[in-house]
């Protein structure tokens, strides 16, 4: 219960953190930051409490689970915030359940494409088109493009990553596996900054004091305990169980960008919400006819 509550109100506030945090702070820098810490952080903790030393397979496993997760999902998130709401961003993160349950569907004795879950997909592309599609279709402005199309990506190489960790070599202890995943795409997303020159555009002496607490808060919150609890439960619960954080945290960040951060609401974006969010409910709440195969 309390990894759930993590995962569902901790995630939900992360967006309007990490709005703050890249203001004055370079998207892919901040973010390195942010999992170099936290990870090393538990990774400490992990190995002083006894965990065992891990291999260079699990190391390597680490590595491409982090690069999914965290450098194309939470880097795209995190450059994507400069261009679009922290709420919509967070609505158009809600279709991770629907990757997750494509990518399930094409390995072998996965979950049948039913006409329930076809039709939520189908929902769910159409509340795509609605929020991003030209402006003259609502009477309002249109969502930055760009934008748009990382937090696909980003959407996309999530639900990859989270399909890929139970297959892949990880060490037994959920924490060190989470602290060496937050610490190699920690890594990664500062290498991606420093190619970006994004060194260049940092300065100590500009960055605002919100943008700090929002990186201060991302890096404790976000990260030793959202991130923690969300990759515990892949482990201990089925996926499209975990998957149900993807109802509530559009519903938390669009609240705490509307209350906090001054975020606006039309009435195209709140019905392509309902739309995303009603297709994502019948994917989750499918029972798939045909069991999952475990290795």
């Amino acid at each position: 219960m309390l990894a759930f509550a993590s995962v569902y109100i901790i995630w939900g506030s992360t967006y309007l953190a990490i709005r703050y945090a890249v203001e004055t702070i370079p998207p892919f820098f901040m973010a390195g930051c942010r999992f170099v810490v936290a990870g090393a952080a538990l990774y400490m903790w992990t190995r002083a409490r006894g965990a065992v030393r891990p291999s260079r397979r699990d190391w390597a496993g680490a590595a491409g689970i982090g690069a999914l997760l965290l450098l194309t999902g939470n880097g795209g998130l995190c450059w994507a915030e400069r261009r679009v709401p922290s709420g919509l961003a967070a609505l158009l993160l809600a279709t991770i359940p629907i990757w997750m349950v494509f990518l399930d569907s094409q390995r072998k004795g996965g979950t049948n494409l039913g006409g329930r879950v076809v039709g939520g997909m189908a929902m769910g592309v159409a509340g795509l088109v609605l929020l991003v599609g030209p402006a003259h279709l609502w009477g309002s402005s249109r969502v930055d493009l760009a934008g748009a199309g990382v937090l696909m990506l980003a959407s996309f190489s999530w639900a990859l990553g989270s399909v890929l960790s139970h297959k892949v070599s990880l060490p037994h202890s959920a924490l060190l596996a989470a602290a060496m995943e937050m610490l190699a795409g920690g890594a990664l997303l500062l290498l991606l900054g420093l190619t970006t020159g994004e060194g260049r555009q940092l300065h100590f002496s500009q960055v605002a004091l919100r943008s700090l607490l929002g990186l201060v808060y991302l890096i404790v919150a976000g990260s030793f305990l959202g991130f923690t609890a969300y990759l515990w439960l892949l482990r201990n619960v089925p996926t499209a169980r975990v998957s149900t954080y993807a109802f509530v945290n559009p519903a938390v960040a669009v609240f705490l960008g509307w209350a906090l951060g001054s975020e606006a609401m039309t009435g195209r974006e709140l019905l392509a919400s309902a739309t995303i969010i009603a297709g994502v409910a019948l994917i989750i709440t499918h029972r798939p006819v045909k069991a999952e195969i475990r290795n």
